[in-house]
Order: structure tokens, then C-alpha cells, then sequence
């Protein structure tokens, strides 16, 4: 087992890694739209804040030596399912393969966000 870490994502704001490499796979701890420079969710919409998500994944996706592309299972917490349609429009840009998923509501997360996501990854 191997622990992830990289500075061009959000530092765990808890007792936990970023992710961790097991077996051929990465596990990504789950990924709010924290911007990394600021430490801080900037971003207001569901759309803003998918965006920024991701793009924490991808970074410590590649601080594990994989990418987006090689993603096999997302799951995905929404603050408000309401905002499932402007999710996924945001989603489908980054997952164009359409990996596995599972996507909720959930009544609260971290910092007040609308989204988080944690991704399951070939190495």
C-alpha cells in the first residue's frame, strides 16, 4: 500500500490521505471544490464547483501515475439533487467513457459544499 500526496490538490482537512494505491488501483478520498492555491470552495454553482472537484481528482490522479481516463467507478454526493442535470452536464466533459457510478443526496458536506466526488482508478 502506497500513500498519495500532492500540493496541486487540497490538503486533507481531516485524518486521512488523498488517496492510496493498492493492488494496481488508486482509492481517491473524496474531493470537494476546494481550490488548492486559496484553500477556500471560490466557486458558487453546482457547475463552478463540479469543475473545481475534478480537476482536484485529476491532480491526484496523476500524483498516483494514472489520469481520468482510467477511472472505473465515481461516486458522487450533491448537496441538492436538484442540481443533478447541471452536474452531469459538467460530469460528462471529464468522464466521457462513462465509468461506473453512483450519485446522492446527502444533507451535508464539508465547508459548505454542493459537491463532492471520490474516484476508484487503473494505475
Amino acid at each position: 500500500m502506497d500513500f498519495v500526496h500532492t500540493d496541486k490538490a487540497p490538503q486533507a482537512i481531516g485524518p486521512y490521505s488523498q488517496a492510496l494505491k493498492v493492488n494496481g488501483l488508486v482509492y481517491t478520498s473524496g474531493q470537494i471544490p476546494i481550490d488548492p492555491a486559496t484553500g477556500n470552495i471560490e466557486a458558487t454553482t453546482i457547475e463552478a464547483q463540479t469543475e473545481q472537484a475534478i480537476k482536484n481528482l485529476s491532480e491526484v490522479l496523476i500524483a498516483a501515475g494514472t489520469n481520468l481516463d482510467r477511472v472505473i467507478k465515481t461516486t458522487c454526493f450533491l448537496k441538492n439533487i436538484g442540481d443533478f442535470a447541471a452536474f452531469n452536464e459538467v460530469y460528462a466533459k471529464f468522464f466521457k467513457y462513462k465509468p461506473a457510478r453512483s450519485c446522492v443526496e446527502v444533507s451535508a458536506l464539508p465547508k459548505g459544499a454542493l459537491v463532492e466526488i471520490e474516484v476508484i482508478a487503473q494505475i
